[in-house]
């Protein structure tokens, strides 16, 4: 069986960029539908990571538990998926030192994540965000995971992970780590959605933007859903009939392709629908379609995170099956570098 894995920051509430480009997807892999093969599914909230940033450190153990609880409101089962805090499982850390001697500073010099991250400030940031990509090649060669879901701005951290698997594999012997492949974009029928902001179609809809108004969180209320969409950026001009006439309108662009991902639809499809129509008429259709997808979650995420215990239980759970992966590969890693154990 395929084995994916992936990881996401408990940084900020789960908002429906998240949900449209991640979580969605996940859901399918697990349950092998959307075209998708049958996958066994290993989904980390990425702790470790969160701290090579500024971060509330009293917070994040609540902020741990309500990640873990959109995850499981948005469809993902513990009973088949192992779901885990990273920093519960030593060995991403462990791995991800020796996997430091291997990989090359000037591979982590050219990711373009960084870069960004760091600004104009050159020595401001953490040595844990630069050498971010390790730990997060660590993250997946540590259950010699075969796939990785990636967006556009991963695509470059997954080419480091199995650079450095086929380096270690060269170095110590073939067949000890394992080059993971990319999952770019959707299944057929489930669709990777890249959701921008909601006031400004050219930036990507992100938990660290500081408006709330810039994005839908999975939190949300019916009313605060509707509230959002009603003030989201727009345009004065009428819906086109096809897809081409939204190229010069990146806020028109944006709110057509959430109302086509949430749909299961495609652009053109939404705009035979709507198209010659104004935004008045659009955004309330969007509005009520985005309720009648997200209420269902919003209201299992409130069940979930009022019993702290519970999530607890699965997040531990989850850990010792993914030890049991991980540690093996750790074990093997170790001894084929040479360590006295």
């Amino acid at each position: 069986m395929n084995r994916v894995f992936s990881g996401i920051q408990p940084t900020g509430n789960l908002h429906l960029g998240n949900y449209l480009g991640a979580l969605r997807n996940w859901v399918a892999m697990q349950d092998g539908t959307g075209g998708h093969p049958a996958y066994e599914c290993i989904y980390s909230i990425v702790d470790l990571h969160a701290i090579t940033m500024p971060h509330d450190a009293g917070g994040l153990a609540n902020a741990t538990r309500s990640m873990a609880a959109g995850i499981l409101a948005a469809g993902v089962d513990p009973a088949r998926t192992i779901l885990f805090a990273q920093s519960a499982v030593a060995v991403h850390a462990e791995l991800a030192w020796v996997l430091m001697s291997i990989a090359r500073t000037g591979w982590l010099d050219r990711m373009i994540q960084f870069k960004e991250k760091r600004g104009k400030d050159a020595e401001g940031p953490s040595v844990g965000l630069y050498v971010y990509p390790v730990l997060q090649a660590a993250d997946i060669l540590g259950y010699r995971a075969s796939h990785v879901p990636v967006g556009d701005d991963q695509k470059q951290h997954l080419e480091l992970a199995r650079d450095i698997a086929i380096k270690f594999n060269a170095t110590y012997g073939e067949g000890l780590l394992v080059p993971p492949l990319p999952v770019i974009g959707g299944a057929e029928g489930v669709g990777v959605a890249r959701i921008m902001s909601l006031r400004d179609g050219t930036a990507k809809m992100s938990k660290s933007d500081p408006s709330d108004a810039s994005r839908i969180d999975l939190t949300d209320t019916a009313e605060a859903i509707v509230a959002k969409i009603k003030r989201a950026k727009s345009d004065a001009d009428v819906l086109p009939d096809t897809a081409a006439g939204l190229a010069d309108r990146p806020e028109a662009r944006n709110l057509v392709g959430i109302y086509a991902a949430l749909a299961g639809t495609s652009v053109d499809a939404v705009l035979a629908e709507f198209g010659g129509k104004g935004f008045g008429a659009f955004k309330p259709a969007l509005a009520d379609l985005t309720v009648a997808k997200l209420a269902p979650i919003n209201a299992e995420y409130v069940r979930l995170i009022a019993d702290p215990g519970h999530l607890d239980a699965v997040l531990r759970d989850g850990a010792a099956r993914a030890r049991a992966i991980a540690e093996p590969v750790l074990a093997q890693v170790y001894e084929a570098v040479g360590f006295l154990r």
